[in-house]
């Protein structure tokens, strides 16, 4: 007997509160943290329009690091691969086009060609 799981079973997590898991939970308290501190620190200096998108961007990075997943890595996962892919451990990849077909008769052209010269001479 055979029973078909779906792929879809390895991404499940559990959730914890309000439906988001552990960690999904704690980078939004920390967003709304930050919202909530912009807000009161910014609010006597600008416009309550201009507080409310610093707000919106200064807790959008920290709701991103939560709910971001690429190829399988949590953001700061990724971050770090890019970090040390892009500045840390560059490589210079070259492409050199070998043409193994050429290189294999590369010897019986080259005959061809001397025999052609001998019979034009």
């Amino acid at each position: 007997m055979e029973v078909k799981i779906n792929r879809e079973i390895r991404n499940y997590t559990e959730s914890m509160f309000f439906g988001l898991s552990m960690r999904q939970f704690v980078f939004s308290v920390l967003a709304c943290g930050v919202a909530v501190g912009l807000y009161f620190l910014l609010s006597p200096y600008v416009g309550t329009e201009t507080v409310s998108w610093m707000c919106i961007l200064g807790a959008a990075p920290f709701a991103a690091l939560g709910f971001i997943r690429y190829h399988g890595m949590n953001a700061e996962q990724f971050l770090w691969a890019w970090i040390k892919s892009e500045f840390l451990i560059p490589k210079r990849l070259l492409f050199n086009p070998e043409n193994i077909y050429y290189e294999a008769v590369k010897p019986c052209i080259e005959n061809h060609e001397r025999e052609e010269r001998k019979r034009n001479d």
